[in-house]
């Protein structure tokens, strides 16, 4: 039986490829996706999958039809694209939702344009996804790299077993030890645990608005109407963004 093709689209990606290796299948910054068929929704349905927080990786993965990538591979905001991307092509570009007026709290129900979110860019001189900084009060010199979707399903992991122990999740710290690769030239694991639990708390903020000055992304806010008052609000992620009939 002849392989069924399915139609798809080239998603552009907010990195522009720039932070993959050379030879890395979105190194020209794009990627190809399916649409989603009753396969995917299937997956959307995994009740097994929702319990374990992978319903979304699983969906990428399912989509994904350029060759050698899966979500895991993808850095977090290329992936956060793909996701959008995906969702356009299922259901299509509105997206109805309950938001926060910031300015009252209070509760109102909007629909958004997907389609109009724009890309948060790198800076034009970001050619690697390697970036060096000295913080301004220890001095200390800091490499990082952002994280990828692998990274980022680690560190649920790992939050995840601290709940369930009873522990408070060290969500900054555990994401440092993720983001540090290496303090005043050593890279020893060691070294990045000390300084991702021990760092200052103004030179933690500083690390934290470089590396989101540096960090590509899909902008998922848009500016609407609150009681005749044009206001920026968060587009949030509810059940309706991939369960529309919820």
């Amino acid at each position: 039986m002849a392989e069924q093709k399915f139609p798809s689209e080239t998603v552009d990606l907010p990195s522009e490829g720039r932070l993959y290796p050379e030879g890395h299948p979105c190194k020209d910054g794009k990627i190809e996706i399916k649409y989603m068929t009753a396969k995917e929704e299937d997956i959307l349905t995994s009740q097994n999958l929702i319990k374990k927080g992978l319903v979304v990786d699983k969906l990428l993965d399912s989509l994904i039809l350029t060759e050698g990538v899966k979500s895991d591979d993808l850095i977090l905001g290329d992936k956060n694209a793909v996701m959008v991307a995906a969702r356009i092509l299922a259901y299509g570009p509105e997206y109805t939702c309950e938001v926060t007026n910031p300015k009252t709290g209070q509760q109102t129900t909007q629909t958004f344009n997907l389609a109009e979110c724009p890309f948060k860019k790198l800076p034009e001189d970001v050619k690697e996804n390697s970036f060096e900084i000295t913080l301004p009060i220890s001095k200390q010199k800091i490499k990082f790299s952002l994280l990828m979707g692998k990274d980022e399903r680690l560190i649920e992991e790992e939050l995840n077993a601290s709940k369930k122990v009873g522990a408070v999740a060290p969500e900054l710290t555990t994401r440092l030890r993720y983001l540090i690769k290496e303090v005043d030239g050593d890279n020893s694991q060691s070294t990045i645990n000390a300084i991702s639990q021990n760092i200052l708390s103004r030179d933690s903020m500083y690390l934290r608005e470089e590396i989101k000055k540096v960090t590509p992304d899909i902008i998922m806010e848009q500016e609407v109407d609150l009681g005749g008052e044009s206001v920026t609000v968060d587009i949030p992620m509810t059940v309706g963004f991939f369960w529309p009939n919820a």
